[in-house]
């Protein structure tokens, strides 16, 4: 059975890893000896997915693992503890009316947000996560962004969502980029971690690919494509090559990573493409929420509404559900 993603040490066990990481010129002569990115046959078979037609008791079953896999967000300057314990409570209870309803995978806020979180969510299962390390840019220096890894896990964070230094990575610093996801997964201790790329920002499909690579080397539990505040976020071709990524990295090490999209999947059709997705190249072992998450809070009152048509057959009025 594959294992969860331990210390980057363990990771690099396997023969092929041995050395990808002894200095910047071997990481470098491994990252540019990956395949190059088809562009044209990746949008192609991430278009021709999107086209699968889930329908009746498959699309219940859908929507019901697509809400099990939300990570429920608030990442706002304004975020009070009011608004994180609301937040809270309808991560536990998406739908007051029907119990039935699958809680949220988590709840994500700021590290001096996550007590809050943590009381809201209390012996529900939903985890926290805390975005760190000078999140959403990650300009700072190593300390401080360590520090803020620290303070998130000694408030009880259950996962550390970090950016990479994606200046770093652009000039071709690959090393420093690895180092640093490889202090942060100590500083986490328990917490898992995820490693955010900032898809929008690395330029191309082959940069998307690499930093995939640097992450799962580096220790991540999760590689995630982007923090939700650039313009371009989460894509099905990006993602579906992050998949193949972390397929391949389980064929070769033995080592599970999870994957989670974030930012701009907005409607449970979206949803619904993005399981398709898993399914067809990761595996269905992917297709449960400790391996695949959903960073996208809008989606969850979609995927609610859309349930109720199901159940009932006709469509919700608008204040059926909360506006987060």
């Amino acid at each position: 059975m594959p294992t969860t993603a331990p210390a980057a040490s363990a990771a690099l066990a396997a023969p092929a890893f041995a050395d990808a990481t002894a200095s910047d010129r071997a990481l470098r002569r491994f990252l540019h000896g990956l395949p190059g990115v088809d562009t044209v046959g990746l949008e192609a078979r991430a278009a021709s997915l999107g086209t699968r037609s889930i329908k009746t008791t498959a699309k219940a079953y859908a929507i019901d693992l697509a809400i099990s896999m939300i990570d429920l967000t608030t990442l706002e300057g304004a975020d009070t503890p009011g608004k994180v314990r609301a937040l809270g409570a309808k991560a536990v209870n998406p739908d007051p009316t029907d119990r039935t309803t699958p809680r949220t995978a988590a709840v994500c806020v700021y590290p001096d947000m996550v007590a809050a979180a943590k009381e809201a969510v209390a012996g529900s299962g939903v985890k926290v996560a805390s975005v760190a390390t000078a999140f959403p840019a990650g300009r700072a220096a190593l300390d401080i962004k360590l520090a803020d890894v620290r303070d998130a896990v000694a408030a009880g964070a259950d996962e550390i969502d970090m950016v990479i230094d994606r200046g770093a990575f652009l000039s071709g610093r690959y090393l420093k980029v690895y180092e640093e996801i490889v202090a942060v997964k100590e500083a986490c201790g328990e917490a898992r971690l995820k490693v955010i790329f900032e898809t929008g920002e690395l330029s191309t499909y082959d940069n998307i690919r690499r930093a995939s690579w640097i992450g799962m080397l580096g220790g991540a539990d999760f590689i995630k494509t982007s923090t939700g505040k650039v313009g371009v976020n989460a894509t099905p071709a990006n993602t579906l090559l992050m998949l193949e990524a972390v397929r391949d990295f389980r064929a070769q090490t033995g080592i599970q990573i999870g994957v989670k999209p974030a930012g701009g999947i907005r409607t449970t059709k979206d949803a619904i493409k993005f399981l398709v997705l898993v399914n067809e190249t990761a595996g269905a072992d992917w297709l449960d929420n400790h391996w695949f998450r959903f960073g996208a809070s809008s989606l969850l009152n979609d995927l609610l509404m859309q349930r109720q048509k199901l159940s009932t057959g006709r469509y919700s009025g608008p204040d059926y559900v909360t506006v987060d």
